[in-house]
């Protein structure tokens, strides 16, 4: 008989409301935590966040709460899907407050600053006691709500944990497949949202299809390059988290970050386009951090390099993409199986 789990998603944007709700449709007791009191009346009263998700319908097995503590209480696993800006003030708050055997799991994709630590790197710090995972792939959350067939990926050291998460999400159009590689699978998540913003840039700029797959693969080998010298397996960016999510991200206007260099190419100050978003777009953040990180290490990026210029140095877009394909390392595929 299948296990039924007692579930908590920290944060009530569009991919942790779809997921929250995927849970419940799979018979799981699932409580959506959100700071927002009217959204939370909004959706005990409408089961709907019309505010990101409007006209998706959410099972009657979700409810949502702004206490934490409500949220939380009697519970085995706690996914989290903040900001990565807020990550580590919401998982400081659960210190001591939840089982050690309760499982944590992180859909964020993003990295903290300052310094370079992944979600689960800070889970680790704050929560030691617990065991992890994370998530990540493909998974725009407007298309899961639509029911398209979605995959994604569940990440940790246990092939344990990884069946618990498949069983828990996996269904007729969301297939959840697993990895031992939790840090390459992160750091795909993390990554690619970098490279979505050059993608857009050279939508904007009308770059024919060679150019464009071209800087697809491309991205590819710096983002495995990078892993590569952070400890994780190249040959997960052959993967949903790794060349999936790329492909979607970097070709998908339902991407925040995709929408900021379509809009950055077509000659629109960043200021002005963060400002009139209404979800983070992680890639700015991760930018500064991946470039800083990469120069530390020695870690040879030049699209990395060349968007920097782009949005700090006021660099035309152009010369730099000119810059950036002309400089790059001769090798094609720099990691083979065998």
């Amino acid at each position: 008989m299948p296990t039924t789990h007692r579930v908590a998603v920290l944060g009530g944007g569009s991919f942790g409301t779809v997921i929250a709700n995927l849970i419940a449709l799979n018979g799981h007791r699932v409580c959506l935590w959100l700071r927002n009191a009217a959204r939370v009346e909004a959706i005990e009263r409408d089961r709907e966040n019309s505010e990101y998700l409007p006209g998706y319908r959410l099972d009657h097995k979700l409810r949502a709460t702004t206490s934490l503590d409500d949220a939380i209480s009697d519970i085995d696993i706690l996914l989290l899907a903040v900001p990565s800006a807020s990550f580590r003030e919401v998982a400081r708050s659960l210190t001591g407050s939840l089982s050690p055997e309760t499982l944590l799991v992180s859909l964020t994709k993003g990295i903290e600053a300052p310094g370079f630590h992944l979600m689960s790197e800070i889970l680790a710090q704050e929560l030691p006691d617990n065991p992890r995972a994370v998530l990540s792939g493909p998974n725009l959350a407007g298309e899961i709500a639509a029911g398209h067939i979605t995959g994604s990926v569940v990440a940790s050291p246990s092939e344990a944990i990884n069946r618990t998460l498949h069983d828990l999400m996996h269904g007729e159009r969301f297939l959840v497949y697993s990895s031992l590689d939790m840090y390459g699978v992160e750091l795909g998540g993390a990554l690619k949202n970098v490279y979505a913003i050059l993608a857009g840039l050279g939508s904007a700029l009308e770059f024919g299809e060679n150019t464009i797959g071209m800087l697809l693969t491309r991205s590819l080998t710096e983002m495995s390059r990078f892993a590569v010298e952070r400890g994780a397996n190249p040959m997960t960016f052959l993967g949903l988290a790794g060349v999936g999510d790329l492909f979607v991200t970097c070709s998908s206007p339902l991407s925040r970050n995709y929408r900021i260099g379509q809009a950055i190419g077509r000659g629109q100050p960043l200021a002005e386009i963060l400002a009139g978003m209404d979800q983070v777009a992680e890639g700015i953040n991760t930018l500064e951090l991946l470039k800083t990180e990469a120069d530390r290490r020695g870690v040879h990026m030049p699209l990395v390099n060349g968007l920097y210029g782009i949005l700090h140095h006021s660099r035309p877009v152009s010369d730099v993409f000119n810059d950036m394909m002309t400089r790059e390392q001769a090798q094609d595929v720099e990691f083979v199986a065998g």
